[in-house]
């Protein structure tokens, strides 16, 4: 929990690139970016195709997203619809 307590004292996006820098390797940070993009692609209902064209994700993966964006806890849900 105090990971998730922690993510929530951060007061800006560079407080909390810093902080994810520190945390995950840059791999990480670029398979959480791109799977958060697919998301957001994916809510706009953009076909799989052309998610995989603009962002180079296996369809294995956007469908991966689109089932944890339709039946997951709501994570992706929340941060999309407040953004």
């Amino acid at each position: 929990m105090h990971l998730y307590e922690g993510v929530l004292t951060l007061k800006s996006a560079e407080e909390c690139e810093a902080f994810f820098r520190d945390l995950c390797t840059m791999s990480e940070l670029q398979d959480m970016s791109e799977r958060f993009e697919v998301a957001r692609l994916i809510d706009q209902k953009v076909p799989y195709r052309e998610i995989c064209e603009r962002t180079g994700v296996s369809t294995a993966t956007i469908t991966r997203v689109a089932h944890w964006l339709k039946h997951g806890e709501g994570g992706y849900r929340s941060v999309i619809d407040r953004l």
